[in-house]
């Protein structure tokens, strides 16, 4: 994914990731962009639930935010929430966790129905690809079940700075960003 930040526009058009959004939303891009021409009522962001998902949400939210601001002013712009986790047992239906709270309380809750620990499955999904379709429509693109985040202009903007502060060129910001907050990390994918 391009970094959008240091780029000039003739790179964006032609950048083989954003190319494909940009005419898919059919509104061009920057000062040319114009809301009253886009295709979808929904621009839907949907990626893998681990860090590397992170990144490019927030990759592809400074996008909107600097050249299709209206979009997400208008309400236009979702991220879709796969699953974290899968728990499962023979004779049960399955449940699809999409945080480390959710997984807890599914737990706690089967833990409480007599099922332990050691009889369920679990699967955690680095990414949409581990998901089979069927499960992947399931938990993340069936309208009637999918968990859908409307991006808020404060959203963007937040994801803008945390963009500008990691991958800008001043480094004493980024390093104590990263000693400040190392604490706070789980699930580091090396």
């Amino acid at each position: 994914m391009l970094n959008v930040e240091k780029s000039r526009a003739d790179k964006i058009y032609g950048n083989d990731k954003l190319q494909p959004v940009i005419l898919a939303i059919g509104a061009g891009i920057g000062a040319d962009f114009d809301i009253t021409k886009i295709r979808y009522g929904k621009v839907i962001i949907m990626a893998d639930a681990d860090v590397d998902g992170a990144h490019i949400r927030t990759l592809l939210l400074t996008f909107f935010f600097r050249y299709m601001r209206p979009l997400i002013e208008n309400g236009n712009v979702y991220l879709a929430q796969p699953p974290l986790y899968k728990l499962s047992k023979k004779g049960m239906e399955d449940i699809y966790c999409y945080t480390d709270e959710d997984l807890a309380k599914a737990y706690k809750e089967l833990e409480e129905k007599g099922i332990q620990r050691e009889q369920l499955g679990l699967q955690r999904y680095k990414g949409l690809g581990e998901m089979n379709p069927d499960q992947l429509w399931e938990t993340t693109m069936d309208p009637e079940r999918r968990i859908l985040i409307k991006v808020k202009l404060e959203d963007a903007m937040k994801a803008d700075e945390t963009f500008n502060l990691l991958m800008g060129d001043e480094i004493e910001p980024r390093r104590k960003f990263i000693e400040d907050n190392a604490k706070y990390v789980r699930n580091l994918d090396i």
